[in-house]
This record gives structure tokens, C-alpha cells and sequence, in this order.
């Protein structure tokens, strides 16, 4: 990725557009030259088909594998929409929503990351994101982390004082768990600031009533499934899946892998704690460092989710998109060749499917008889969210919380505060910032989502 400084030409513009319908097209003939199953989204639509009859949600198995309901019951009631088209349209409608999320995603990742989306950079990234494991994965299975991400990314750019900022994210903790640690870090980190914590605090509030409210609906509707999932479902993590599972790109799966068993018990849950509480501590300090602070301690709080999830599956890794846009973005601005090497190491592991090159299968768990070359090789997701962890944390160190040097030029930033001993550094008024966003602003007139 280049520093984008100027606006692209319609002109680019185009050929972006012309080279994403390419890569995506080439991208759908692959998956069908290697059989696509859209296993996940016919679990989905067992699910809704479940709730259409009056079944019990958490007895039901779907597909040739037995595969359980996982999700809140308010994701089954969203899923009784896919009972409605056969299955061939189900799995095309699927692809083609899914390609249009990447797009989105792609789009919220360049605002996160840059305050200032651009098609012709945004139809790039998704044309090249598309053939990275995380995102083939999704597709592959019809999954429904794109929607995850892009709901909670879609909060996160908004401006502050936005009257549905947190609604995104309150609705994707409704369909799956895992954004909840999003609701933590809005919560930690505006009470971290004395001073301008009011919008972090306010989105958390109103994330927290919107996941109370998917609850209470869902309890509404299916009293016994609400029921079943949150006293039962919900703290069974072997209904996700074995635990040492290659596809399992966590600190449990790693643990799993390492001790040679399915079950890492207590060790895990210590690493987890421990985990949870340095990566919200580091997500929170890093986003209050620089103008960029914001995405940073965006994209920590997700590699901490990921990697204190019981089961985080190689394909809920999306979130590598936009840390590969902050990564590049960064070390374009610093023109760095380590930070370069360093964003194309993340994109070889990514998109090298290196975590498929070791034994693996459902039926004989090659996985417990793993070698040290074979584990190293499948904690690549792992290794690299704790890098990237570090990687903030060294960042929020250099600048003490405050805007780094380097960045006192960009009129995109906050209002400047000089490092520890300093005096306060005025900015100029710029219609691209709010003062008290926890996130940059749109320029005028650009494009929304």
C-alpha cells in the first residue's frame, strides 16, 4: 500500500474499479475449482429452519459433520431470512453479500486508519484482501465474520456525538459473543480520559442497551433456547470444536497443540486472564497516542479478542485488513524499511495458507502428535497478534500517550499535546477533526457508509 497522499482521478478510480470485478472474478472461479461446501451458512440456515418449526435450537446437528448451533438465539432468529431461497441461490447470494462486505470493510478500514476514504483505494484493497486465508475462508463457508467486523468498524469511524454510534456493535455482540470485549475497551478507555471520555462512554452505553436488547427479544421469542444457551450453550466451548484443531487460531488452540491434548485446562484460562487484562491496558493507552491512536487501539482490542476466544477459526482473523492498512499506512508515512518488512512478513502469513501445510484431520487428530516445526507453522495468527500487541505498546511507550513528533504535521490530528514536561502545541481548526471523536471525521463531502 502506498501513503495515498493525494485524491486518485477518476481515471484510477476506474481502474481500481475494473481490477476489483477482475480479482473478484477470478477469485469466484477458484472457490468453484475447489468446491466450495458453504458449510457454515447451512448450519445458519438449519438454525433458522429450527426456529421456524419449533425445534430445540442447541439439540439440533446440521450437514454431514453434525455441526451444533453456536451462536446467541438472537442470531437464529436473523437466520430463519435464509430458510427462504433454495440452497444453489442461498450459497451465490452469500458469496456476492460477502464480496460487498469486503468492499465495506475495506472502505471502514481506510476511515479507521486514514480519516479520509478513497474508492480507488478502497477497490484496491479489496481486490487484493480477497485472496488472503482469513477472507477465502469466510467466503468459503459462507461465515458471517465480514458482517461481524464491518458492524463494529462502522461504530468506531463514526463521528462523535453520533446518536447510533455503539449500535453496531451492541448487534454484533447479539449474533456472536466475541465483539463484547469491543463494549470493554469503549467503556476503559473513556474512563481513562477525564477530560473528552464523554463519546467513548456514551457509544459503550448505547452498545450495552443494544446487546440488552437482541437478548431480551430473543428471550421473547424462544424462552427455552435463551434459556438453554445462557445458563448451558454458552460456557460449553467443545460445541465450537476441538480445541487443538489446526483451523483453532488461539492462545487455547496453540496451548492445546503444545501440550499435546484437547483439553489445556487451567493453563489456558491463566493465559487468557492474563492476556485480556495487558491487551485492553495496552488498547486503551495506544489510543490515546497520535492521531492514529484510535485504530490502534481499535485493531488491539480485536487481536486480544482473538486471541483469548476459546476457538478464534483462521477465518475470524479478518481483521487482518485493516492492521495491514495501518501497518502499511504507517510505514509509509515514516518511510521505514523496518516497518515495511514488517507489513509484508504479516502479508506472506496471511495470505501463504502456511496453517494448512501441516497434518490435519476431523476423524484421526494429527494435531495431538504435532512436531516443534509443525506448531510453530500453525500459531502464525497467534505469534502475530502479540506482535502486533507489542508493536503498540512500543508505540504508546515512544509517545507517552501523547501525538508523536512526526505526526504534529498532520492536520488530521487532535488537538497537540507536546510530551511529558512540554507545553501544549495548538493545531489549526481543520473540518476533517473533532476535537472530541474518537475517531478522525470524514472530509466534507466524502463518501459515507
Amino acid at each position: 500500500m502506498t501513503a495515498w497522499p493525494g485524491r486518485p482521478g477518476r481515471r484510477s478510480t476506474l481502474a481500481a474499479a475494473a481490477g476489483c470485478l477482475v480479482s473478484f472474478g477470478l477469485f469466484l472461479l477458484a472457490q468453484r475449482a475447489s468446491h466450495v461446501t458453504s458449510i457454515d451458512v447451512l448450519v445458519y440456515r438449519a438454525e433458522g429452519w429450527t426456529v421456524r418449526t419449533g425445534g430445540d435450537l442447541y439439540a439440533m446437528r446440521a450437514t454431514h459433520r453434525g455441526l451444533p448451533a453456536t451462536y446467541p438465539p438472537f442470531a437464529a432468529l436473523l437466520f430463519t431470512a435464509l430458510t427462504l431461497p433454495g440452497t444453489t441461490a442461498l450459497r451465490v447470494l452469500t458469496e456476492l453479500v460477502n464480496l460487498g462486505l469486503l468492499i465495506a470493510l475495506a472502505h471502514l478500514s481506510v476511515r479507521l486508519v486514514d480519516g479520509r476514504p478513497r474508492a480507488a483505494v478502497t477497490l484496491t484493497t479489496a481486490a487484493l484482501c480477497v485472496w488472503c486465508e482469513p477472507v477465502w475462508q469466510t467466503l468459503r463457508n459462507g461465515q458471517v465474520n465480514l458482517l461481524v467486523a464491518v458492524l463494529v468498524l462502522w461504530d468506531l469511524t463514526r463521528p462523535a456525538g453520533h446518536r447510533w454510534a455503539g449500535l453496531g456493535t451492541g448487534l454484533a455482540t447479539g449474533i456472536k459473543l466475541t465483539p463484547a470485549l469491543f463494549v470493554v475497551h469503549l467503556a476503559a478507555t473513556g474512563l481513562a480520559r477525564r477530560a473528552d471520555g464523554g463519546p467513548w462512554l456514551r457509544r459503550a452505553a448505547v452498545a450495552t442497551a443494544a446487546f440488552g436488547g437482541t437478548a431480551a427479544l430473543a428471550a421473547l421469542a424462544l424462552p427455552h433456547d435463551s434459556r438453554r444457551f445462557w445458563t448451558d450453550a454458552v460456557f460449553a466451548a467443545e460445541r465450537v470444536g476441538h480445541a487443538e484443531d489446526t483451523a483453532n487460531q488461539s492462545l487455547r488452540g496453540v496451548l492445546a497443540r503444545l501440550l499435546h491434548t484437547g483439553d489445556p485446562g487451567p493453563w489456558w484460562a491463566v493465559a487468557a486472564a492474563a492476556v485480556t487484562v495487558l491487551g485492553l491496558a495496552v488498547a486503551v493507552r495506544t489510543g490515546r497516542a497520535g492521531p492514529r491512536g484510535a485504530a490502534w487501539g481499535a485493531l488491539s482490542c480485536a487481536a486480544t479478542a482473538l486471541l483469548v476466544s476459546p476457538v478464534s477459526w483462521s477465518h475470524h482473523w479478518v481483521w487482518c485488513v485493516p492492521a495491514g492498512l495501518l501497518l502499511a499506512r504507517e510505514a509509509a508515512e515514516r518511510r521505514s524499511p523496518a516497518r515495511w518488512a514488517g507489513t509484508a512478513a504479516a502479508a506472506v502469513l496471511f495470505c501463504s495458507y502456511v496453517l494448512w501445510r501441516v497434518p490435519h484431520s476431523v476423524e484421526d487428530r494429527p494435531e495431538l502428535h504435532q512436531s516443534g516445526g509443525q506448531m510453530l507453522l500453525d500459531a502464525g495468527y497467534p505469534a502475530a497478534g502479540a506482535a502486533f500487541l507489542a508493536l503498540a505498546a512500543l508505540r504508546a511507550a515512544d509517545t507517552g500517550g501523547s501525538v508523536s513528533p512526526s505526526d504534529r504535521s498532520d492536520p488530521r490530528g487532535r488537538g497537540r499535546r507536546a510530551p511529558r514536561g512540554g507545553t501544549s502545541v495548538p493545531r489549526p481548526a481543520s473540518p476533517r477533526t473533532d476535537a472530541s471523536s474518537p475517531c478522525p471525521r470524514a472530509p466534507a463531502g466524502g463518501s459515507g457508509t
